[in-house]
């Protein structure tokens, strides 16, 4: 594997977010290239833990070595961020002080060769870890409407029928590069596009196969169910889809009543238990894009737990 270097996205606007503490209690529930959890150990020293959880075993291996310097003050585990809530009781490791949890892949998850990056020439592969179906499976073996539904679904690309037809025209597909020629064949490349043309379509394939949208919904109650309060949820996001579930959880929490608009007295009796940390989503700054162009679609949003009105 080629030298990497890993540049943790948004990285003051994420502790100031999570307002974290000497002392704190963290999770990070996707641990990546450790950059946020090393930071948040540093901040909340001395005295701070940590519990990082990733389903990539690599992730888990290189978070060992880069956080060894602070001992018992962290606990990693292999698994799904979607079991947060799960594990964190396993590990005997709640309330917390705040839930960190970083959507995008890491540097090294690029870089290794499970066909994560249209650049390399890199088995189809794009699972986190190894169960399921790999996204080899799903291009070479599903039918053309069920791939064009995936790509518009999950990739929001409107060429998806035409990309889907070049796919199946191309099987079999083994490598990352065979399906990034295959989409550029069906849809071009204009100098003036800022991402691939394949961009979209292997979006789409990565969330197909590691459930990724579901895993987010599943995990956002886990997550709010280990604050304490005062304590505080952040979610770094990278496409509309995730965001969109993210923003309306936090909104959906953090208003006293969820009725339909239509009815005239509340009959939910929901009470608020969130307070918006973050006005709308944060983005990073220019500086950081420039620097670090994988961060230009990163949108940060956060919540702090509130006791229940009465």
């Amino acid at each position: 594997m080629p030298s990497v270097t890993h540049i943790p996205v948004m990285m003051r606007e994420v502790l100031d977010a999570l307002d974290v503490q000497q002392g704190g209690r963290y999770v990070d529930c996707t641990l990546g290239g450790a950059g946020h959890a090393e930071a948040i150990l540093e901040r909340s020293a001395p005295g701070g833990t940590l519990l990082g959880i990733d389903a990539d075993p690599a992730a888990i291996e290189r978070g060992r070595e880069r956080l060894a310097r602070f001992g018992d003050g962290v606990r990693l585990v292999q698994g799904n961020f979607s079991d947060v809530g799960d594990i964190a009781m396993q590990m005997e490791f709640a309330p917390v002080n705040g839930v960190l949890m970083d959507l995008g892949l890491s540097s090294f998850q690029l870089a290794e060769e499970r066909g994560f990056s249209f650049r390399d020439d890199a088995p189809l592969d794009m699972r986190f870890g190894s169960e399921g179906l790999s996204a080899a499976e799903i291009v070479n073996e599903w039918g053309e409407a069920e791939l064009a539904d995936l790509i518009f679904k999950y990739g929001e690309d409107p060429a998806s029928r035409r990309i889907a037809r070049r796919i199946v025209a191309s099987r079999p597909i083994g490598t990352a590069v065979e399906l990034a020629k295959a989409v550029e064949q069906a849809v071009g490349r204009r100098a003036n596009l800022k991402s691939h043309p394949a961009t979209r379509t292997f979006q789409a394939l990565r969330i197909a196969v590691n459930q990724e949208l579901a895993s987010l919904a599943t995990a956002l109650p886990q997550a709010y169910g280990l604050l304490g309060f005062g304590s505080r949820l952040a979610v770094l996001s990278y496409h509309s889809l995730e965001d969109r579930i993210v923003k309306e959880y936090i909104a959906r929490e953090s208003r006293d009543c969820i009725c339909p608009p239509a009815l005239p007295v509340c009959q939910c009796g929901h009470k608020a238990t969130l307070r918006r940390v973050t006005k709308g989503a944060l983005t990073p700054t220019l500086a950081e894009v420039a620097a670090n162009p994988r961060a230009r679609s990163a949108r940060l949003r956060a919540a702090e737990r509130i006791a229940v009105a009465a």
